[in-house]
């Protein structure tokens, strides 16, 4: 049975006291204070989760509008990590809109969103170490143009990814792909929808079958590790693909399009929402490892869950480590 948050406060309220009388007319800083605690313990309702899932929407459709407005190419206004890492001004807008979204619906939460981070993997780590460390808190992860390259150069293959955690889990994921008017969705327990339609990952069973997808990062160790990739997975898979976008390619692996997709090194916001879209629709996300997927992890490896162990096996002979 799913409560309300008010429902879930009253709850909260009358196990504190027993069965003492409670006054009608409480102050109202108590009342905040019991709420707030009431809720951080509580399990999160449908309710409350649809609510959520709304909000993500709206957020990620205000950022695509704003993406469309500029499709034609961004200049570049700064390199982050290394030259090949760029930044527009479009991405702080983007990422503003997001925030104010959130923040008019959700006061409470917590957001973290890559253009508020310092670049590099050590700053983005401890950026999200310092959001978890309260560990029952709703947090937003936020990538506003996943695929900064594409909209600098005017392709078609960049979009916002957002997500919403709760105690470090991810419990809403939306990719708005919003070039081809296509909105990736998923709730926690409740599948994976494209454009209200559930979506499932592809049915492809062995690995010559499989088109997967990979990143071309900026990092170099990243960049050895994939060309280390490359030779591991051209000759076994039916193709490989590197469409410049995690948000897109995770999306993709979620419907279908793609049987799988890896990258050496990635940050919370570029797999957040991708995460959960994979494995509502019934793939399976791990590490190189093969570990369940976590906020924390970089290295990731998504797929229909048929191929992933042919995957990960083929990348380790390999030295993708």
């Amino acid at each position: 049975m799913a409560y309300t948050r008010q429902t879930v406060f009253h709850l909260c309220l009358l196990l504190s006291v027993g069965s003492a009388f409670i006054p009608l007319l409480l102050e109202e800083q108590n009342v905040a204070g019991k709420r707030a605690r009431c809720y951080a313990t509580s399990v999160p309702s449908d309710e409350l989760l649809d609510e959520i899932l709304q909000v993500a929407i709206s957020a990620s459709k205000n950022a695509g509008d704003i993406i469309l407005r500029n499709s034609g190419g961004a200049e570049v206004t700064n390199r982050k990590a290394n030259s090949r890492d760029l930044l527009t001004m479009i991405d702080p807008l983007c990422e503003k809109s997001i925030k104010e979204t959130i923040a008019v619906a959700f006061p409470e939460h917590d957001f973290l969103g890559e253009e508020s981070v310092s670049p590099g993997k050590e700053a983005s780590s401890q950026a999200l170490d310092a959001k978890l460390a309260d560990a029952e808190k709703w947090l937003w992860v936020v990538d506003p143009i996943d695929g900064t390259t594409n909209f600098v150069h005017g392709m078609p293959l960049c979009m916002p990814s957002v997500a919403a955690s709760y105690g470090g889990e991810v419990m809403v994921g939306v990719i708005y792909d919003c070039h081809r008017d296509e909105l990736f969705t998923a709730v926690k327990g409740k599948g994976a929808f494209m454009n209200e339609q559930q979506i499932h990952v592809g049915a492809q069973e062995g690995i010559g079958d499989a088109v997967v997808a990979m990143g071309s990062p900026p990092a170099q160790e990243s960049m050895e590790m994939s060309l280390k990739g490359i030779q591991a997975l051209m000759p076994r898979v039916r193709t490989i693909r590197m469409l410049g976008s995690a948000a897109i390619m995770l999306a993709w692996v979620a419907n279908g399009r793609l049987t799988g997709y890896w990258e050496y090194d990635l940050s919370s916001w570029d797999t957040a929402a991708g995460a959960l879209l994979v494995t509502e629709a019934g793939g399976r996300f791990t590490d190189l490892e093969g570990k369940d997927y976590r906020l924390h992890t970089r290295k990731i490896c998504a797929t229909n869950g048929l191929v992933h162990d042919d995957v990960l096996r083929a990348l380790r002979e390999e030295g993708v480590v």
